[in-house]
């Protein structure tokens, strides 16, 4: 089988398909590998530890691509990009949000199939090849980092010769992959943390990392399938929206990261709470690319609302490149590794996780 790694043209994209310690491990079972130059260099990784790894680097995309069998990209590939790619491969790749119907077209006018690397199904099997989980724990942790570099306070309680400072208070909203990797970094940075999940099942998770679970009594449980919560009636997303404006007015920092898969993020902070919120506070919404849970986000800006910042950010694993690139090649790794049959590619549309993961029309 022969696999081609490009190098990511997209905006704000550092991160790579695949690091050498992978691609290693693909050569050895049999694959031959083709590298783009400099495909890794953002993110750490230089020409030399592929060629090491036994990778060949090409000197530009349309030499890696040549004579593909499966093209690993982390961003969808674009109109300009599937000029370049051999009739009948396939692409593991991101899909959403880049992903357009003309490009499918195109695609498919060429017999490429293309894997989404999002639509990895929530299953046991597949739970190593998940990489919503692995980069929302880099997202969890830059989240904090870039909430306390905005904030104009420390987090932890000092004690120093001029008297003693008081703790920031930060609160995190949604206890999933991400949400507890930020509560996990704001606790060791010395922060007093309080986390809210509609989810009962997450509880105890937001109580064994030092947290404080903010309690809303909404009338039931709200876990839909695979894990994630499912939409609030909108009694429940009202009440939910009071319980959080009175918590949040003594807040310094809030990290926003709730999700539904499929649709818009959840309003979750109103405008009217972010202006009763202290002068000063931040707030980091994780879930700007998706409509944001504050009222008042927006994707790739900081907004000041009367002196309360609201950052949403996009494409914070990138800014922790190579962790990021780290885990998504293994994310990667383990999926050829399914789809690889007698040294050769097997796509089953059959299969639990292929068939999901397989974008149509």
């Amino acid at each position: 089988m022969r696999i081609a790694v490009p190098r990511e043209r997209a905006p704000r994209e550092s991160r790579v398909a695949l690091v050498p310690e992978s691609i290693a491990k693909l050569i050895k079972a049999g694959a031959t590998v083709t590298v783009e130059h400099d495909a890794g260099l953002a993110a750490g990784f230089p020409d030399a530890q592929y060629t090491t790894s036994g990778a060949t680097i090409a000197a530009d995309g349309s030499a890696a691509l040549a004579g593909a069998d499966l093209v690993c990209r982390v961003q969808p590939p674009s109109s300009a990009d599937v000029a370049q790619l051999p009739d009948g491969c396939a692409v593991v790749s991101y899909w959403q949000p880049g992903g357009t119907p003309d490009v499918l077209a195109a695609l498919e006018s060429r017999h490429v199939r293309v894997l989404a690397l999002e639509r990895v199904p929530r299953i046991t099997r597949a739970q190593s090849m998940d990489v919503l989980s692995s980069q929302a724990t880099v997202s969890g942790y830059k989240a904090v980092l870039l909430g306390a570099s905005a904030l104009p306070k420390m987090l932890p309680m000092l004690t120093t010769a001029a008297g003693t400072l008081a703790p920031a208070r930060v609160f995190v909203i949604g206890a999933g992959v991400a949400g507890l990797q930020a509560i996990a970094t704001a606790r060791r940075l010395g922060a007093v943390v309080s986390a809210f999940d509609v989810r009962a099942a997450v509880q105890e998770q937001i109580q064994s990392l030092g947290a404080t679970p903010l309690k809303i009594d909404l009338g039931g449980d709200a876990e839909g399938t695979g894990g994630y919560a499912k939409a609030q009636s909108e009694d429940q997303a009202r009440l939910t929206q009071e319980g959080i404006a009175k918590h949040i007015a003594g807040i310094d920092l809030i990290i926003t990261t709730a999700a539904i898969p499929g649709k818009r993020a959840p309003v979750l902070i109103t405008a009217a709470a972010v202006r009763g919120m202290k002068t000063g506070s931040v707030i980091v919404d994780l879930a700007a690319e998706t409509g944001g849970n504050c009222e008042l986000t927006k994707a790739g800006e900081t907004v000041d609302a009367g002196g309360v910042q609201i950052i949403g950010p996009l494409g914070l694993p990138s800014t922790a490149a190579f962790h990021a690139s780290q885990m998504l090649s293994r994310n990667i790794l383990t999926f050829i590794t399914h789809v690889t049959k007698d040294g050769a590619l097997n796509i089953d549309a059959s299969d639990e996780i292929t068939g999901a993961m397989l974008v149509k029309p």
